[in-house]
């Protein structure tokens, strides 16, 4: 892999990831240098005691723009965008609309490729295996940043999800804090640690999922993947590495070389569960990595989260009164079902 960092206009850093050794990536960005501006500010919730972002400056974002005025396709004659290059294979910048920026964090886009009308599904796994570099090596970047306390990459796919940029991407958030579902998490593996005199609460929970074996979805040398035994959302499958590490960087050669062939097979099916003639199936797919500075962060366990909010042919799941007044999910499909299902959809 060859890494390229450069600057926009505005200074916001540019890095290019390549496969070829002999990529040259010298073109300059030829927007005016108008400088970006952020209002972001994070405020602590007395009752919850959660940390939630404000941040106005994103309201006047990008918004669902025509394929031919795409910020994250290359750059053309007369037509400059996000990324100068006349061609790219991943990229990743500096959010113009950071939710997190300065004391606050700090937010980064990940283009995946330079052809507007692909996703994810469709690439080759070459290309999925530089993808995935480019987030371990954003995770060990960003780590090394002052207040930078959890990294989260992610991909958010179709407009149901909130998408509003068509172009396949995701997202990296470098939060200067550990976000509350993070920090409950490790509270129940601190208590299993407890209640079972030293054991692991991710390791138990894989080990269960494969003796029982009904919610198995896909299983290699490396990884399995699974419904978990209370899923809220309608189809949700999590993937965990065989051995457990807290982050992408922690990963071994073997289970690097895995993923990929993996991951796309996963994303495939999710685009299959609703037979054919259906759009293609929105869904967020969520690395969940530890804490850095977190005193129980080597018991975290490194997984990708993966489910849609769509139940049925034409129908998603909302978040309603219990599930956004409560936090209580009322999921309509059985994880059972779900796994069944996700079988049946296996690539041929």
């Amino acid at each position: 892999m060859k890494k390229t960092a450069t600057r926009l206009a505005d200074g916001r850093e540019l890095i290019y990831y390549d496969s070829r050794d002999d990529a040259v990536r010298d073109a300059a960005d030829l927007r005016p240098a108008r400088p970006s501006r952020s209002t972001t500010e994070v405020r602590r919730d007395p009752l919850l005691g959660d940390d939630v972002v404000i941040a106005s400056h994103r309201q006047a974002r990008t918004y669902h723009p025509p394929p031919d005025l795409c910020p994250l396709c290359p750059s053309r004659p007369g037509r400059p965008t996000e990324i100068p290059a006349a061609d790219y294979e991943v990229a990743v910048f500096e959010n113009r609309f950071p939710s997190l920026a300065g004391d606050a964090g700090r937010c980064e886009v990940v283009c995946f490729t330079d052809d507007h009308h692909t996703r994810f599904a469709d690439l080759d796994e070459d290309r999925a295996a530089l993808v995935l570099a480019a987030l371990t090596d954003r995770t060990a970047e960003l780590g090394e940043l002052h207040g930078v306390e959890q990294v989260f990459c992610f991909e958010n796919r179709g407009p149901e999800t909130g998408v509003t940029l068509g172009h396949p991407h995701g997202q990296i958030y470098a939060y200067p804090f550990v976000t509350p579902r993070t920090e409950r998490v490790l509270a129940s593996v601190a208590a299993h640690h407890a209640r079972t005199g030293g054991r692991n609460l991710f390791d138990d929970t894989v080990a269960g999922e494969l003796a029982d074996g009904r919610r198995v979805v896909l299983a290699g040398e490396h990884w399995t993947a699974f419904v978990p035994y209370a899923a809220r959302w309608p189809y949700e499958v999590h993937l965990h590495p065989r051995r457990r590490v807290p982050d992408l960087p922690a990963l071994d050669d073997a289970a690097r070389a895995e993923l990929p062939r993996i991951q796309l097979e996963l994303l495939r099916r999710f685009d299959r569960i609703f037979g054919p003639g259906e759009p293609p199936t929105p869904y967020i797919g969520a690395w969940h990595q530890a804490p850095f500075h977190h005193p129980h962060r080597s018991e975290f366990a490194l997984h990708l989260e993966l489910f849609t909010i769509r139940r049925a042919p034409g129908k998603l799941k909302f978040l309603a009164g219990s599930e956004s007044g409560m936090n209580v999910f009322i999921n309509d499909v059985p994880p059972e079902a779900a796994a069944l299902r996700l079988r049946e959809v296996a690539s041929e």
